[in-house]
């Protein structure tokens, strides 16, 4: 059973893939930026099925060429972990309960997990989730077939404190786009925390 550090994150990532990790590192790295970052704390719930584990990448901007996507996979985590408040869970997720400041995450194992804002990142293949009767829609970026997305305001968010990033958002299926999506996402709930539009920038 997935034990949660934390009574509650701040946020809750749900998908463990290139957006999604992009996500939490950039919410991660705002860390000391201002008194709206004090005291954030967030999770990435990983279910160890993302594309990226069984990918080589050869135009992915700044990645080496061939390199597995399972290496980049790892590197973004190491990256996260440098800023020390991002935990890792790993886990399917079968139910999100709650609104806003109050979300009750449920994994197949019967465990749980509490978090004030949800990112699902879960890819585009397809969307079970029981979570506050959000409705997938078929992708409108992708000749596949049965490729899914939830559509979202300009902000990435489907609901009231529920985002979406990477694949499911409705992006192509390119590591960069992903990727960005994640990032963008994470702008977006950081904006939310500082009041104003909110980028970090290194120095």
């Amino acid at each position: 059973m997935v034990i949660s550090k934390l009574d509650k994150y701040t946020v809750a990532i749900i998908g463990g893939g290139v957006a999604g990790l992009s996500c939490a590192l950039t919410l991660a790295s705002s860390k000391d930026k201002g008194d709206w970052t004090k005291d954030k704390r967030y999770v990435v719930i990983d279910s160890g099925s993302s594309d990226l584990l069984k990918a080589k990448l050869f135009n992915a901007p700044g990645v080496a060429l061939g390199v597995s996507g399972q290496n980049v996979l790892e590197q973004i985590r190491q990256q996260i972990n440098h800023y020390g408040c991002v935990d890792f869970l790993s886990g399917e997720v079968s139910e999100v309960v709650g609104t806003k400041g109050g979300f009750s995450i449920k994994l197949k194992d019967d465990s749980n997990v509490k978090a004030e804002i949800i990112v699902i990142a879960t890819g585009y293949k397809s969307f079970e989730l029981d979570i506050g009767g959000l409705k997938a829609v078929p992708h409108k970026h992708t000749s596949k077939p049965r490729r899914m997305m939830i559509e979202t305001d300009s902000n990435s968010m489907a609901a009231d404190g529920i985002y979406i990033a990477g694949t499911l958002s409705g992006v192509s299926s390119m590591f960069a786009t992903a990727a960005g999506s994640g990032v963008q996402t994470a702008c977006n709930i950081l904006s939310t925390f500082s009041g104003k539009p909110t980028i970090v920038h290194d120095k």
